[in-house]
């Protein structure tokens, strides 16, 4: 926010709303193109986790700073306060109806039922940290997925399992569509070359804050690779909820279509420059090396889980009453042997790789 307000002379102000709308973070290609090519999976979390603190707290940011350039009066200690009761009851919130749905989830078995349960949580826990507690919607919603999506699955069939994902992987791509789509009609192509200036000084800006957060911070925690450093950094994409919150400026901000403009050229540059040079990169660096050894561990594990996933779908339907205790009988002691197989090969091909078992031990 202080590069852009100095590189095209506006108030700080504006600039660390510009700053707090480009600090979200959307590193989903980044994350799609890691798990094709193999990329380490600490490296993976890294990204995707950077990506949950940034929009959460750029949202809480991003209103806080506005309403103090609407209002003219700013007072530190009330906004550091304030940031703490905002972001931390939405998470509070969060964490609590997260546990509440996965508990419903997990004595429900109809995947109708238990998609519509997630559809529930994500706007439900918006709604009510937003409007009856006026905390953090979105960290309530972040902290909602968070528990749900790692508690609810266990009590998920594996039906109930790929309902639940496709359709919020298809949720998530209407609305990055609906967020380009509406920035698109809004924003003039003429107006790009009429702001091209300040578009470049927050390119600038951008990449430099960007360096300086990751390789500043890495090289004080001081275990992160350079060539992981390279890839954070040019892995910083930007994405919809900028363009978003960018659509949300209040009209009568001053200077509102500079700010959108440059945000859009921001997002644009980031999707076709870092985005389309990703891959290269990772390859100069090697990281995308996956080795014939781990490519037929990934073979086997998928195996593994899905006969272990089928046993435990069959022995729901045996203490539920839905089938007799005869098929079970007889379907039971073929899953036990197929899936006993299938552990001896996943533990036959971790024990010929050192590599594979220490990444499962720490990712353990």
């Amino acid at each position: 926010g202080w590069i852009v307000s100095k590189g095209i002379n506006i108030p700080l102000p504006y600039g660390l709303i510009f700053g707090a709308m480009i600090a979200a973070t959307d590193p989903v290609a980044v994350i799609a193109l890691f798990h094709t090519i193999g990329a380490p999976r600490r490296l993976q979390l890294l990204l995707e986790g950077e990506s949950l603190l940034n929009d959460g707290t750029a949202i809480v940011l991003f209103g806080m700073v506005t309403e103090i350039v609407l209002t003219g009066s700013f007072s530190p200690t009330s906004a550091f306060f304030d940031f703490i009761r905002i972001a931390g009851g939405g998470l509070v919130i969060g964490l609590i109806l997260g546990g509440l749905i996965s508990q419903m989830i997990s004595r429900i078995d109809d995947y109708l039922i238990e998609t519509t349960l997630t559809s529930v949580l994500a706007f439900g826990s918006y709604l009510v940290a937003q409007e009856a507690f006026h905390v953090s919607g979105v960290l309530a919603v972040v902290a909602a997925g968070l528990i749900n999506g790692n508690i609810g699955p266990r009590g998920m069939s594996p039906t109930t399992r790929i309902v639940v994902f496709n359709f919020w992987e298809y949720a998530g791509f209407l609305a990055n569509s609906f967020a380009f789509l509406l920035i698109g009609l809004q924003i003039d192509l003429t107006k790009l070359m009429t702001y091209w200036q300040p578009i470049l000084i927050a390119i600038a800006g951008v990449l430099l804050a960007r360096a300086l957060a990751i390789y500043g911070f890495a090289w004080i925690w001081r275990n992160i690779s350079l060539a992981w450093q390279h890839t954070l950094f040019w892995g910083g994409l930007r994405g919809a909820i900028s363009l978003a919150l960018a659509l949300g400026l209040p009209l009568a901000l001053e200077g509102r279509e500079q700010l959108q403009v440059m945000v859009f050229g921001v997002v644009v540059f980031t999707l076709l420059v870092q985005g389309s040079t990703m891959g290269r990169l990772v390859r100069r660096l090697r990281l995308m090396e996956k080795s014939p050894t781990k490519a037929e561990y990934e073979r086997r594990h998928a195996r593994a889980v899905a006969v272990s996933a089928s046993y435990s779908h069959l022995e729901r339907l045996k203490n539920t009453g839905l089938i007799s205790e005869h098929t079970w009988q007889v379907l039971s002691p073929i899953l036990e042997e197929y899936s006993q197989t299938l552990v001896n090969a996943v533990k036959q091909v971790i024990l010929s790789d050192p590599n594979l078992e220490s990444d499962e031990l720490e990712y353990a």
